[in-house]
């Protein structure tokens, strides 16, 4: 597991271990990154199924909760089939984006 911090975004690149271990460090981690927006990025675990993203649900909802944005990157699953409550995009560029986009909305008090 790979820690990069850009600015207030913690991004979190997962390359070896399975999806259930990297969820269970990130419940052991989450003071380390619980003040900034995560990127999740699982682009080089192959396969990631919908079930593995699934396993993200508990620390996206309390990420949230907390007003912060968390974003999972895959380009390996499709994302029709996802929940609702995660957000899943395809690059690292999407997921910048949309962190943008919901700072604007926090800004604004949506």
């Amino acid at each position: 597991m790979i820690f990069d911090k850009e600015e207030n975004i913690t991004i979190i690149t997962q390359e070896k271990a399975s999806v259930i271990e990297l969820v269970k460090k990130l419940d052991v981690l989450y003071e380390r990154f619980k003040n900034d927006n995560v990127i999740i990025n699982l682009t080089s675990l192959k396969p990631v199924t919908v079930e593995n993203i699934v396993e993200f649900l508990q620390v996206s909802k309390k990420h949230r909760g907390a007003k912060k944005s968390f974003v999972i990157v895959s380009d390996k699953i499709n994302i029709a089939e996802t929940p609702d409550e995660i957000i899943v995009v395809p690059t690292l560029q999407e997921a910048h984006d949309i962190i943008e986009m919901e700072e604007m909305e926090r800004d604004l008090g949506f």
